[in-house]
């Protein structure tokens, strides 16, 4: 009998889950709007700033580690050890 009223408030637990999480897969999605800006004219300075803005990003990135390595190699860090 244990068994059998183990086996009853398990299936009943289980039929409250279901209940519960049931209303889960019925809820709608709510759709987002993307809100599209429109851009008729196009700023002919824009292509400048781009360019402009990857010569800087070059040589303030590239630049202080050309440097680096060229002090580096004139103070013999790249040269191998004579034992």
């Amino acid at each position: 009998m244990a068994k059998l009223e183990k086996y009853l408030i398990l299936m009943e637990y289980q039929n409250f889950l279901k209940l519960k999480c049931s209303s889960i897969f019925f809820m709608k999605k709510k759709k987002s709007k993307k809100i599209q800006t429109k851009s008729i004219k196009k700023n002919p300075e824009l292509g400048q700033t781009k360019n402009s803005a990857k010569l800087i990003l070059f040589v303030f990135g590239i630049g202080p580690i050309l440097g680096i390595i060229i002090f580096l190699y004139s103070k013999g860090f790249f040269n191998s050890p004579n034992i």
